[in-house]
């Protein structure tokens, strides 16, 4: 794969203008993009959660030693409560509407240009 060069590409890029058209090339590009960044967010999350889970064990395994009492100087902060996490169906779910209503609205702004 790494012997492709620059004619090679030329030619891979005008297949793609060939097939799918020079207008259509930028959403797909765009929609790439975007699987990209969610792949990449939701593998750092799964990455996250392994170190937890390591971190929790290893520190289970460690001999338990005294902690030290915490001294209440401060008054305590109010903490924002997070939002519950969605599981991975749920997630997959709302974005398979979103890209639904996406199609939607390019298809009637399509029809409205024509």
């Amino acid at each position: 794969m790494s012997n492709l060069g620059v004619p090679e590409l030329l030619i891979i890029a005008l297949v793609l203008v060939l097939l799918f058209g020079a207008k259509k090339l930028p959403e797909m590009a765009r929609g790439v993009g975007r699987s990209l960044r969610i792949f990449k967010s939701e593998t750092a999350k799964l990455r996250e959660d392994d170190e937890d889970s390591h971190t929790v064990q290893a520190q289970a395994q460690a001999p338990a030693q005294p902690q030290p009492q915490p001294q209440p100087a401060q008054p305590q902060q109010i903490q924002a409560v997070p939002a519950p996490t969605l599981s991975a169906e749920e997630q997959a779910r709302q974005l398979e509407e979103q890209a639904a209503r996406l199609r939607a609205s390019a298809a009637s702004q399509a029809d409205k240009r024509v």
